[in-house]
């Protein structure tokens, strides 16, 4: 219907002024108008200048004064032509609002006098609120005055309005549309020199697909993965999150003792709490460097128990993965390998804004004859350095399984000072001799968490939001790609 009244209209007229005039004159709805202008504009059938402009609407309070009148005339009003009214009395004659608003606006007007006792002051008024309120209804002018005193008491509010201006014309102009075929049907080819087909847009954007998003720590990790590849490494699995005691803790020459594997800190299964088999070659020869050493090692001198080792538990870390895959190795000929590995470990930890239950540890580790600490230093500033921090330093630390340990550190510009990246070091003796390896074997490893480069990447300072029941699914959406250490 408004097609048809706009393009007959500039039929016999030369232009449409402003389309909401336009859309009043005839009774239709202007949101309609204002589609119809832009459909038969994109055609050409027509142009038009889009016109924006400011009105005034009343607000909720303002429609109310404007259909019952304003708080203060209906204060004056109750107040008596002579004499006096208490205030209390007042009050109880109106509603809350009304006398509390009302007695304001009408002392300030100065139309009543005030006190225990309420007067009037002038003996007849105008509700020129409500009759401001009424013109601006009808789209009609007030003065400055009152419309910034109606703003003020946010009777009314400004309100945007497009449309359009100088319709007129265009080049394909028509008294009716035309229609277009937009199917290549059968028919349709049959008939095609009788038909006119609608012009293919090939810069029109298809429909957004409804496809899955990949996490943020899936992109980082990706970008390690191609790193590690680049450097010559192979992927060891990690799909077992159940791992028994023995390959996690004892095979990694770490005591039973260890406060680490305390129920507070690591996770034990309840069913099946423990694991069926072992080598036990292999754990017989772990049993003794525990209790009474070997290799150059005097052990840790207390009983080894093997039900301890048999415990199942959520991994602590792919170290686990780390001592299966060396102990494989050792079975045949030796060969150096690389391997890597990026995978999710469980720990009991209490859960804060930079720590979790359960996160990704990132590791590497080289296996070759007469390794020493300059070759892991000189892999991890290869390594490092792939991912844009090439500045790093190293200060001795401890860990069971390995000795020397260092931790590693990079200089984080945006910081402007050192902060800690991962831990390295080389397995001791006591955890690779008895698997066989060949005594002139060393391997030298190093981890890092998955999550801490991600939150620094993407902008992110409490981990919750990385990872859990609580991310935010549009971030998964949003996040842009990952370019690790290009800038």
């Amino acid at each position: 219907m408004a097609e048809a009244a706009i393009l007959g209209f500039l039929q016999n007229n030369e232009s449409i002024p402003d389309s909401g005039n336009f859309a009043a004159e005839l009774n239709l709805d202007h949101e309609e108008v204002k589609n119809v202008i832009k459909s038969l504009q994109g055609f050409r059938y027509i142009e038009a200048k889009e016109l924006k402009r400011e009105t005034l609407v009343l607000t909720d309070e303002g429609k109310k004064y404007a259909a019952e009148g304003s708080p203060e005339f209906h204060f004056f009003s109750a107040v008596p032509e002579e004499g006096s009214i208490s205030k209390d009395d007042l009050e109880k004659k109106l509603d809350a609002s009304v006398f509390k608003i009302g007695s304001t606006q009408a002392a300030k007007k100065k139309w009543v006098a005030m006190g225990k006792q309420v007067s009037r002051k002038v003996q007849h008024v105008e509700d020129k609120v409500k009759e401001s309120l009424l013109l601006i209804q009808q789209g009609l002018e007030i003065d400055q005055e009152s419309l910034n005193s109606l703003k003020a008491r946010k009777l009314i509010a400004s309100q945007g309005w497009t449309g359009y201006s100088d319709v007129k014309k265009g080049p394909s102009y028509a008294p009716k549309r035309k229609i277009f075929a937009t199917d290549l049907t059968r028919e349709n080819l049959q008939n095609w020199k009788e038909m006119e087909f609608k012009e293919y847009n090939f810069n029109a954007k298809g429909q957004p697909l409804d496809a899955g998003h990949l996490h943020p720590l899936l992109k980082v990790r990706k970008q390690f993965k191609d790193i590690f590849c680049q450097m010559g490494f192979e992927e060891m699995p990690t799909n077992n999150f159940v791992e028994s005691s023995f390959w996690n803790f004892d095979a990694l020459f770490q005591p039973q003792q260890h406060p680490a594997r305390d129920s507070h800190d690591t996770f034990f299964l309840k069913a099946p709490s423990t694991t069926r088999e072992l080598p036990e070659d292999y754990v017989e020869r772990v049993k003794q460097v525990h209790e009474s050493g070997g290799y150059g090692s005097r052990g840790y001198n207390y009983d080894w128990k093997r039900e301890e080792a048999n415990k199942n538990l959520l991994r602590t870390h792919t170290t686990a993965v780390s001592s299966r895959m060396l102990y494989a190795l050792a079975k045949g000929p030796f060969t150096p390998k690389r391997y890597f590995s990026i995978d999710r470990v469980f720990r009991n930890e209490a859960v804060d804004r930079t720590h979790l239950a359960e996160f990704h540890q990132i590791e590497g580790l080289i296996c070759d004859r007469g390794l020493t600490l300059g070759d892991l230093i000189g892999v991890l500033q290869a390594f490092f350095s792939r991912l844009g921090m090439p500045k790093l330093r190293f200060k001795p630390a401890y860990n069971p399984y390995t000795e020397p340990s260092m931790e590693i550190f990079s200089y984080h510009e945006g910081l402007e000072k050192w902060v800690e990246i991962g831990n390295s070091g080389m397995f001791r003796p006591e955890m690779l001799q008895p698997m066989g390896l060949p005594e002139d074997v060393r391997v030298i490893a190093w981890g890092l968490s998955l999550e801490r480069p991600t939150m620094i990447l993407y902008g992110i300072d409490n981990i919750r939001d990385l990872f859990g029941h609580k991310v935010d699914l549009d971030l998964i959406k949003r996040n842009p790609i990952c370019r690790v250490g290009i800038e």
